[in-house]
């Protein structure tokens, strides 16, 4: 019997160079037109060492493409009743056009509520309840970024999601869900699942769809993946390690992201499309 080829990577890396290079061009234009840049605000609460790279990283990548970034760092005693008040502020700044929340805060913070001071048209990051309607309804509206550099992705590689069977392992408000709900959208039978589902390996192995957004490092295996499936790792780990075991998985699989370099790329492609876009509309240029 034939072996069956290795999967295709699906690179997330060349197709989020082109997102950012296309957004470039339009924050550029927009700044000859308007005389403004679009303005991401970045707001950071205590000093956790991963979420302080997070957040340099999108600044960076803020300059690379044209976007002016504001970055308000908080202490980690910052209060709920503080963090809604300069998220609220920023909402209200005509400077700022999209705000990103670098999450989690403290366990002291509610978070939801600081998501939803975040006023709708400067959700880049897709985090508030109206945006998460907006995805569920298929209404305009900011997508959760990562979910949204998975539906670009898969698009790009010509993906046919119309009556396929998509499998989402993991449920929190800014991935899993949201994902499960853009692939709806697209006419995708899915199924939720999560590290407590009884039976997931029997779920995951009838998916032509995995995503695997749980957040354990290696959950799944090739055992879990049904051949030839699609297979979406939007886990990382320390060690470049996603949710999924990708030698085993790649072997079973017809298309698989790599750790890092598949999903990673898209969510800040993503953030940077949605501030210019949130710019755009802000400053009524069509």
């Amino acid at each position: 019997m034939a072996q069956t080829p290795p999967a295709r990577l699906m690179d997330g890396r060349d197709l989020a160079r082109r997102i950012v290079d296309t957004s470039s061009a339009i924050a550029a234009d927009l700044r000859r037109r308007t005389g403004t840049a679009p303005c991401l605000a970045t707001v950071l609460v205590g000093d956790d060492p991963a979420s302080a790279t997070y957040v340099r990283m999108k600044r960076n990548r803020c300059a690379q493409a044209g976007i002016r970034s504001r970055h308000v760092a908080l202490p980690a005693s910052t209060t709920t009743d503080e963090l809604v008040g300069t998220i609220a502020a920023l909402s209200r700044d005509p400077e700022v056009h999209g705000i990103l929340l670098q999450h989690p805060v403290g366990a002291h913070i509610d978070e939801r509520a600081a998501f939803e001071a975040i006023a709708p048209e400067k959700d880049v990051d897709g985090v508030t309840m109206r945006s998460f309607a907006a995805m569920g309804f298929g209404l305009p509206g900011f997508v959760s970024c990562t979910p949204g550099g998975i539906l670009r992705l898969l698009d790009e590689y010509r993906v046919d999601l119309a009556g396929k069977h998509a499998v989402v392992v993991g449920r929190s408000p800014i991935l899993g869900r949201p994902a499960g709900l853009l692939l709806l959208g697209r006419d995708a039978t899915v199924t939720y699942c999560h590290s407590r589902t009884a039976g997931l390996s029997a779920i995951t192995r009838e998916a032509d769809v995995l995503v695997a957004a749980v957040g354990r490092p290696r959950l799944l295996t090739g055992a879990d993946i049904k051949p030839g499936a699609v297979v979406v790792d939007a886990g990382y780990h320390p060690g470049n390690v996603g949710d999924v075991d990708f030698a085993s998985a790649r072997e079973r699989a017809s298309l698989i992201t790599p750790v890092p370099g598949g999903v990673g790329p898209m969510t800040i492609a993503v953030l940077l499309a949605q501030t210019v876009e949130a710019a755009t509309r802000q400053l009524g240029v069509g």
